[in-house]
Protein backbone atom coordinates (compact mmCIF):
# COMPACT_ATOMS: atom_id res chain seq x y z
CA UNK A 1 0.00 0.00 0.00
CA UNK A 2 1.19 3.04 -0.66
CA UNK A 3 1.67 5.69 1.94
CA UNK A 4 0.17 9.17 1.07
CA UNK A 5 2.57 12.31 0.76
CA UNK A 6 2.35 13.87 3.89
CA UNK A 7 3.82 17.47 2.54
CA UNK A 8 1.72 17.06 -0.39
CA UNK A 9 -1.41 16.85 1.86
CA UNK A 10 -0.15 19.32 4.26
CA UNK A 11 -0.23 21.44 1.54
CA UNK A 12 -3.70 20.99 0.42
CA UNK A 13 -4.87 21.43 3.53
CA UNK A 14 -3.29 25.31 4.09
CA UNK A 15 -4.87 25.52 0.89
CA UNK A 16 -8.38 24.66 1.85
CA UNK A 17 -9.04 21.08 0.76
CA UNK A 18 -10.96 19.55 4.20
CA UNK A 19 -10.71 16.01 2.56
CA UNK A 20 -6.76 16.72 2.34
CA UNK A 21 -6.79 17.91 6.08
CA UNK A 22 -8.63 15.17 7.54
CA UNK A 23 -6.56 12.49 5.89
CA UNK A 24 -3.49 14.03 7.01
CA UNK A 25 -4.81 14.52 10.69
CA UNK A 26 -5.81 10.17 10.37
CA UNK A 27 -2.12 10.01 8.81
CA UNK A 28 -0.33 11.38 12.07
CA UNK A 29 -2.69 10.52 15.05
CA UNK A 30 -0.59 7.71 15.77
CA UNK A 31 2.55 9.38 15.23
CA UNK A 32 0.99 11.76 18.28
CA UNK A 33 -0.27 9.33 20.52
CA UNK A 34 2.37 7.19 21.12
CA UNK A 35 4.75 10.27 21.84
CA UNK A 36 1.84 11.73 24.21
CA UNK A 37 1.58 7.85 25.68
CA UNK A 38 5.05 7.23 26.35
CA UNK A 39 6.00 10.38 27.73
CA UNK A 40 2.63 10.50 30.15
CA UNK A 41 2.28 6.47 30.70
CA UNK A 42 -1.58 7.52 31.64
CA UNK A 43 -4.20 6.23 28.66
CA UNK A 44 -6.41 8.63 29.73
CA UNK A 45 -4.02 12.25 29.96
CA UNK A 46 -2.61 11.23 26.65
CA UNK A 47 -5.62 11.21 24.68
CA UNK A 48 -6.75 14.56 25.52
CA UNK A 49 -2.91 15.73 24.93
CA UNK A 50 -3.29 14.07 21.82
CA UNK A 51 -6.13 15.75 20.80
CA UNK A 52 -4.72 19.11 21.94
CA UNK A 53 -1.34 18.81 19.83
CA UNK A 54 -3.50 17.57 16.49
CA UNK A 55 -5.74 21.12 17.22
CA UNK A 56 -1.98 23.24 17.38
CA UNK A 57 -1.11 21.45 14.39
CA UNK A 58 -3.87 22.47 12.55
CA UNK A 59 -4.10 25.88 13.37
CA UNK A 60 -0.13 26.10 12.80
CA UNK A 61 -0.23 24.48 9.55
CA UNK A 62 0.04 27.81 7.77
CA UNK A 63 3.37 28.20 9.18
CA UNK A 64 5.00 24.90 7.87
CA UNK A 65 7.06 25.51 5.12
CA UNK A 66 8.60 22.44 4.33
CA UNK A 67 12.41 22.77 5.45
CA UNK A 68 11.74 19.86 7.01
CA UNK A 69 10.01 16.43 6.36
CA UNK A 70 6.11 16.69 7.82
CA UNK A 71 7.02 14.59 10.48
CA UNK A 72 9.54 16.31 11.74
CA UNK A 73 7.64 19.28 12.44
CA UNK A 74 4.70 17.37 13.92
CA UNK A 75 7.08 15.99 16.54
CA UNK A 76 8.48 19.45 17.18
CA UNK A 77 4.75 20.89 17.34
CA UNK A 78 4.07 17.89 19.54
CA UNK A 79 7.00 18.01 22.02
CA UNK A 80 7.04 21.74 22.63
CA UNK A 81 3.39 20.91 23.73
CA UNK A 82 4.51 18.26 26.25
CA UNK A 83 7.56 19.84 27.66
CA UNK A 84 6.14 23.49 28.35
CA UNK A 85 2.20 23.29 28.39
CA UNK A 86 1.19 19.89 30.11
CA UNK A 87 1.08 19.64 33.48
CA UNK A 88 3.37 17.49 35.57
CA UNK A 89 0.91 14.58 37.11
CA UNK A 90 1.47 13.49 41.01
CA UNK A 91 2.92 10.26 40.05
CA UNK A 92 5.50 11.79 37.34
CA UNK A 93 6.24 14.69 40.35
CA UNK A 94 7.04 11.88 42.71
CA UNK A 95 8.41 9.01 40.76
CA UNK A 96 12.36 8.51 40.83
CA UNK A 97 14.15 5.04 39.95
CA UNK A 98 14.57 4.51 43.88
CA UNK A 99 10.89 5.18 44.43
CA UNK A 100 10.09 2.51 41.38
CA UNK A 101 11.90 0.19 42.43
CA UNK A 102 11.27 0.01 46.20
CA UNK A 103 7.56 0.15 45.41
CA UNK A 104 8.38 -2.73 42.81
CA UNK A 105 10.58 -4.87 45.56
CA UNK A 106 7.66 -4.26 47.89
CA UNK A 107 5.11 -5.50 45.82
CA UNK A 108 6.66 -8.92 45.08
CA UNK A 109 4.99 -12.31 46.09
CA UNK A 110 7.35 -15.26 46.88
CA UNK A 111 7.73 -17.96 44.22
CA UNK A 112 4.84 -20.22 45.51
CA UNK A 113 1.97 -17.29 45.49
CA UNK A 114 3.52 -15.92 42.32
CA UNK A 115 0.63 -15.84 39.53
CA UNK A 116 -0.34 -18.30 36.90
CA UNK A 117 1.06 -18.00 33.17
CA UNK A 118 -1.30 -15.69 32.24
CA UNK A 119 0.34 -14.08 29.54
CA UNK A 120 -2.47 -11.20 28.60
CA UNK A 121 -2.28 -9.79 31.89
CA UNK A 122 1.25 -10.56 32.40
CA UNK A 123 1.68 -8.65 28.95
CA UNK A 124 -0.46 -5.72 29.97
CA UNK A 125 2.02 -5.39 33.39
CA UNK A 126 4.77 -5.48 31.26
CA UNK A 127 4.15 -2.51 28.86
CA UNK A 128 2.70 -0.27 31.56
CA UNK A 129 5.65 -0.86 34.03
CA UNK A 130 7.91 -0.12 30.88
CA UNK A 131 6.17 3.01 30.43
CA UNK A 132 6.18 4.40 34.06
CA UNK A 133 9.88 3.58 34.38
CA UNK A 134 10.50 6.86 32.10
CA UNK A 135 8.08 8.50 34.05
CA UNK A 136 11.42 8.44 36.24
CA UNK A 137 13.43 10.57 33.91
CA UNK A 138 12.68 14.33 34.04
CA UNK A 139 11.30 15.25 30.87
CA UNK A 140 14.50 16.78 29.11
CA UNK A 141 15.99 13.67 29.47
CA UNK A 142 13.09 11.55 28.81
CA UNK A 143 12.18 12.72 25.24
CA UNK A 144 15.84 12.85 24.63
CA UNK A 145 15.46 8.96 25.47
CA UNK A 146 11.74 8.36 23.90
CA UNK A 147 13.38 9.94 20.20
CA UNK A 148 16.70 8.69 20.38
CA UNK A 149 16.69 4.94 22.02
CA UNK A 150 12.67 4.06 21.81
CA UNK A 151 11.50 5.40 18.26
CA UNK A 152 15.25 5.14 17.04
CA UNK A 153 15.37 8.60 15.33
CA UNK A 154 18.27 9.57 13.43
CA UNK A 155 20.53 12.42 15.65
CA UNK A 156 19.46 14.89 13.22
CA UNK A 157 16.12 14.29 13.57
CA UNK A 158 15.84 14.55 16.64
CA UNK A 159 18.13 17.53 17.16
CA UNK A 160 15.77 19.24 14.93
CA UNK A 161 12.79 18.67 16.55
CA UNK A 162 14.30 19.24 20.46
CA UNK A 163 15.90 22.52 18.87
CA UNK A 164 18.94 21.82 21.15
CA UNK A 165 22.16 21.27 19.98
CA UNK A 166 24.01 18.31 19.11
CA UNK A 167 26.27 18.24 21.87
CA UNK A 168 23.47 18.90 24.63
CA UNK A 169 20.90 16.09 22.79
CA UNK A 170 24.38 13.51 22.89
CA UNK A 171 24.52 14.23 26.73
CA UNK A 172 20.87 13.81 27.79
CA UNK A 173 20.79 10.70 25.31
CA UNK A 174 23.71 9.21 26.97
CA UNK A 175 23.02 10.27 30.98
CA UNK A 176 19.38 8.89 30.35
CA UNK A 177 20.27 5.70 28.17
CA UNK A 178 22.88 4.74 31.56
CA UNK A 179 20.15 5.68 34.15
CA UNK A 180 17.41 3.16 32.31
CA UNK A 181 19.97 0.45 31.57
CA UNK A 182 21.42 0.85 35.39
CA UNK A 183 17.66 0.21 36.44
CA UNK A 184 16.55 -1.93 34.38
CA UNK A 185 19.36 -4.48 34.64
CA UNK A 186 18.95 -3.96 38.40
CA UNK A 187 15.12 -4.34 38.90
CA UNK A 188 14.12 -6.11 35.80
CA UNK A 189 13.70 -9.99 36.21
CA UNK A 190 13.22 -9.81 31.71
CA UNK A 191 16.43 -8.56 31.80
CA UNK A 192 18.28 -10.74 33.56
CA UNK A 193 18.98 -13.16 36.84
CA UNK A 194 19.66 -10.55 39.12
CA UNK A 195 16.52 -7.92 38.37
CA UNK A 196 14.70 -8.41 41.71
CA UNK A 197 10.98 -8.16 40.07
CA UNK A 198 9.78 -10.66 38.14
CA UNK A 199 6.05 -10.32 36.28
CA UNK A 200 4.35 -13.02 37.99
CA UNK A 201 5.44 -12.35 41.09
CA UNK A 202 4.65 -8.55 40.56
CA UNK A 203 1.11 -9.75 39.61
CA UNK A 204 -1.07 -10.19 42.51
CA UNK A 205 -0.19 -6.87 43.31
CA UNK A 206 -0.51 -5.24 40.49
CA UNK A 207 -3.84 -6.14 40.42
CA UNK A 208 -4.67 -5.54 43.96
CA UNK A 209 -3.98 -1.85 43.53
CA UNK A 210 -5.35 -1.69 39.88
CA UNK A 211 -2.38 -0.91 37.65
CA UNK A 212 -3.01 -3.90 35.73
CA UNK A 213 -6.79 -3.08 34.09
CA UNK A 214 -9.13 -6.07 34.92
CA UNK A 215 -9.65 -6.74 31.04
CA UNK A 216 -6.94 -6.65 28.26
CA UNK A 217 -6.33 -3.10 26.78
CA UNK A 218 -7.49 -2.20 23.13
CA UNK A 219 -4.09 -0.23 22.90
CA UNK A 220 -1.87 -3.14 23.40
CA UNK A 221 -3.71 -5.35 21.02
CA UNK A 222 -1.08 -5.11 18.66
CA UNK A 223 1.39 -5.41 21.10
CA UNK A 224 4.41 -8.11 21.40
CA UNK A 225 3.24 -11.27 23.23
CA UNK A 226 4.72 -11.68 26.86
CA UNK A 227 6.30 -14.98 25.68
CA UNK A 228 8.22 -13.45 22.62
CA UNK A 229 9.15 -10.61 24.82
CA UNK A 230 10.88 -12.75 27.71
CA UNK A 231 12.35 -14.87 24.82
CA UNK A 232 14.29 -11.40 23.08
CA UNK A 233 15.37 -10.37 26.67
CA UNK A 234 16.89 -13.89 27.35
CA UNK A 235 18.63 -13.69 24.11
CA UNK A 236 19.73 -9.95 24.12
CA UNK A 237 23.20 -8.69 25.00
CA UNK A 238 23.01 -6.84 28.10
CA UNK A 239 23.96 -3.70 27.04
CA UNK A 240 20.51 -3.69 24.45
CA UNK A 241 18.18 -5.45 26.87
CA UNK A 242 16.82 -2.01 28.03
CA UNK A 243 16.37 -0.34 24.84
CA UNK A 244 14.30 -3.51 23.42
CA UNK A 245 12.17 -3.97 26.32
CA UNK A 246 11.51 -0.55 25.84
CA UNK A 247 10.60 -0.84 22.28
CA UNK A 248 8.53 -3.63 22.49
CA UNK A 249 5.07 -2.07 23.30
CA UNK A 250 3.73 -2.33 19.98
CA UNK A 251 2.58 1.05 17.91
CA UNK A 252 0.06 2.05 20.31
CA UNK A 253 -2.12 3.07 18.49
CA UNK A 254 -4.89 5.91 18.96
CA UNK A 255 -8.54 4.39 19.81
CA UNK A 256 -10.37 7.58 19.10
CA UNK A 257 -11.07 8.43 15.58
CA UNK A 258 -9.55 12.13 15.56
CA UNK A 259 -9.72 13.09 12.43
CA UNK A 260 -13.68 12.97 12.87
CA UNK A 261 -13.37 14.53 16.31
CA UNK A 262 -12.16 17.68 15.04
CA UNK A 263 -13.69 17.74 11.92
CA UNK A 264 -16.58 18.68 14.48
CA UNK A 265 -15.03 20.67 16.38
CA UNK A 266 -13.99 22.55 13.63
CA UNK A 267 -17.43 22.76 12.38
CA UNK A 268 -19.33 24.52 15.08
CA UNK A 269 -16.23 26.65 15.44
CA UNK A 270 -17.07 28.01 11.69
Amino acid sequence: MTLPNLETLAQRANQGDAQALETLVANIQDQVHRLALRMLADPVQAEDVTQDILIRVITKLSTYRGDSAFRTWVYRVATNHLLTTVKRSQAETMLSFDVFAADLEAGLVDENQKAPEDHILLNELRIGCTMAMLLCLDRAHRIAYILGDVFELDQGEAVAILDISKDLYRQRLSRARKKVTEFTARSCGLAGAQGACTCPKRLPAAIELGRVPPTPSALTADSPDYASVRKMALTTEAALVAAKLQRATGPLKAQKNFAAELERIVSLGN
